[in-house]
């Protein structure tokens, strides 16, 4: 049977002018900034003004296990989900991240869901949107860019240019920026040093912008950014440099939420995208707060699975921003559940209920780690065409036992109305007691925090620092940066920081390299295995699929 293409589907569909999509939403003309007829902003006097209303929305994560290049759904699900719940009468949005370009062109493809559960116009949330990543990017480099010039007109703050924690960015996957030599060609270039290329979504602007709460904050985060060190070994941050206005400058418009539309009309934040493996990979905070203040239940996700988008969606944005969760979804697929059990990626089509059974493991891990933070569950099977009933039905016996609600989600094929069963499930879960509560006290030690979250959540025996993770633990104490939330940077694609180990890796270690600090966005950064700040492209990219014809259509952006 031929299915169409997600971009397909989404050229097909009946738009509303977002003026429409805004008024669901109690919002006039006047709220609203409109970047075509399709996308809007929304103003930040709005924003202000809706802060003060005391009714806040149910609030519902999409999570999910660990992801396979099987595929998972989660971002369709979340879509789905919200579509589901408008059309049995509750009055939803949905909020979520903007997709990086990197991996757009690169191996991942889009971010705007799939099938008839997607975000529109889906070309644009996927490429340029409304330019909200490149002002996060100009600002980031901005500061690079001072950074340099300070050293090359006299160096007044002493800073050591061995010692600059404050790489460049670019939103692309390329692999030959990660190491650099700037400063070539004579004393007028400035001083050759090394440096690197992160992807822009890794940038500590983007955390900063998706956790401050308006123009001040955003600016008082980012005077904080500890960017180098002096020979003295004293910290140099952007308020030394004297930018982070003008940087605030740069993001006066990328702070402000974007709303558009999924294909049935529902209304979609999407505003902000920090990766889940190096940042805490959730949307932006004023986005969420504006969803629950315009809707009666919010639908939204974090990165990757549960062990990092859930964990750090928890411990970070929720403890920053005073959020409870209501409920949560956990996304599983058969098929990445075999993949999890040992099945080759070439033969997922295939039942194998033993593969089935061993990969359930993985999900029972993130079943158990979601009930450590006391918020109630529902497991969302994910369909696919090639999925037997023999499969779902070990899945459903699984979670029974375990005694999660479980229920089976065709949003893909038919939109909201392939997600009735789980939205009524999840309204079931939500009038259950929520008893939110944190992993850890960021007033512990940093290696206790870290050492909480690797045996409790990932599953390791223990943690090993190396000499240079001692260092700068060493360091952070001594600055007065170790009451922090961590952040770890590790690998998606396992429970443990070797990407190899898939289902429920037993008997494991973790191994923490290096710890940075992100001053501004107000945790620490502690790197495992081998997490890169910037991809690579694959030997076929995405972007080879990807073209456009003489009338402005675009085709293979999936």
């Amino acid at each position: 049977m031929a299915y169409k293409s997600d971009i397909e589907i989404a050229q097909e569909a009946k738009m509303l002018h977002i003026k429409e999509v805004a008024a669901k939403l109690g919002l006039s003309e006047e709220d609203i900034e409109l970047y075509g007829d399709y996308k809007a902003k929304i103003k930040l006097e709005t924003y202000q003004r809706l802060m003060e209303k005391e009714e806040s929305a149910k609030l519902i994560l999409t999570t999910a296990i660990n992801p396979t290049p099987a595929g998972e759904g989660k971002s369709t699900t979340t879509v789905g989900l919200g579509q589901a719940l408008n059309k049995i009468g509750k009055n939803t949005a949905i909020a979520l991240r903007e997709p990086s370009l990197g991996p757009c062109m690169g191996i991942k493809g889009g971010a705007a869901g799939g099938g008839y559960s997607q975000v529109v116009p889906m070309e644009d949330i996927n490429l340029h949107f409304t330019g909200d990543i490149h002002a996060i990017g100009i600002a980031h480099n901005l500061l690079s860019a001072t950074i340099d010039n300070h050293i090359k007109q006299g160096n007044d703050l002493n800073i050591d240019p061995t010692k600059i924690a404050f790489k460049r960015v670019v939103d692309m996957n390329d692999r030959a920026l990660r190491e650099v030599v700037v400063g070539l060609g004579g004393t007028a270039n400035g001083q050759p040093r090394q440096d690197g290329y992160m992807i822009t979504v890794a940038s500590e602007v983007m955390a900063i912008l998706c956790l401050a709460e308006g123009i001040m904050d955003l600016k008082e985060r980012l005077g904080e950014i500890v960017v180098a060190y002096s020979y003295d070994g004293e910290k140099v941050r952007a308020r030394d440099l004297k930018v982070a206005g003008a940087m605030a400058a740069l993001l006066k418009d990328a702070i402000k939420p974007n709303l558009v539309q999924t294909l049935e009309n529902t209304p979609a934040f999407i505003h902000g995208g920090p990766f889940a493996n190096i940042a805490h990979g959730c949307n932006s905070i004023m986005a969420t707060k504006l969803a629950l203040k315009t809707s009666d239940y919010v639908v939204t996700e974090a990165g990757f699975g549960a062990d990092l988008g859930a964990e750090k969606f928890f411990n970070i944005k929720c403890r920053f921003a005073g959020l409870a969760p209501d409920a949560v979804v956990v996304v599983a697929t058969a098929r990445a559940l075999k993949l999890h059990g040992g099945v080759n990626k070439n033969n997922l089509d295939k039942e194998d209920l033993g593969a089935l059974a061993a990969g359930l493991e993985n999900l029972e891990k993130h079943i158990e780690n979601v009930k450590k933070f006391g918020v109630p569950m529902v497991v969302a099977i994910n369909e696919f065409p090639t999925d037997t009933e023999a499969e779902l039905e070990l899945i459903r016996e699984r979670c029974e036992e375990l005694g999660v609600e479980v229920a089976l989600s065709q949003v893909w094929a038919k939109g909201g109305d392939g997600g009735i069963d789980l939205a009524e499930k999840v309204l079931d879960a939500i009038e259950k007691p929520s008893e939110f509560k944190l992993l850890y006290d960021v007033e512990t030690s940093i290696e206790d925090k870290i050492t909480k979250i690797a045996t409790e959540v990932y599953g390791a025996d223990k943690v090993n620092f190396t000499s240079q993770a001692k260092k700068d633990i060493a360091k952070l104490v001594k600055d007065g940066f170790d009451n922090m939330p961590i952040c770890m940077a590790k690998t998606p694609a396992s429970l443990s920081d070797d990407p190899s180990l898939k289902g429920r890796p037993r008997g494991f270690e973790v191994t923490v390299r290096k710890i940075n600090v992100s001053a501004g966005a107000g945790f620490l950064v502690a790197l495992t295995g081998a997490v890169m700040t910037m991809p690579g492209l694959p030997k076929r990219p995405s972007a080879e699929n990807i073209d456009i014809d003489e009338a402005g259509k675009i085709t293979g952006l999936f």
